[in-house]
């Protein structure tokens, strides 16, 4: 599951505005503005999984583990286009 955080570090790494991100996972604004806020807000699963294979898609991979969460970019990665 991509946390809040995950998502606006992604998008620091990518350049990317919440409208750059929203209109390439397909999504509206508010939900991506809901799924980034910190006040828990409630997020459908679907939008989530919408985030992240749009963040995926670009070179971001998502890091996990019982430590913490983290983002990192990969430069030339397959189906990664380079247009950050």
């Amino acid at each position: 599951m991509i946390t809040a955080r995950q998502s606006r570090a992604a998008r620091a790494l990518l350049g990317w505005t919440q409208e750059t991100l929203a209109d390439k996972a397909r999504i509206s604004l508010t939900a991506l503005k809901r799924l980034e806020s910190e006040s828990g807000l409630a997020v459908y699963e679907s939008t989530r999984d919408d985030v992240r294979r749009a963040l995926e898609s670009h070179g971001i991979l998502f890091l996990s583990t019982d430590r913490g969460e983290g983002v990192m970019y990969v430069r030339n990665r397959p189906g990664n286009n380079g247009d950050g």
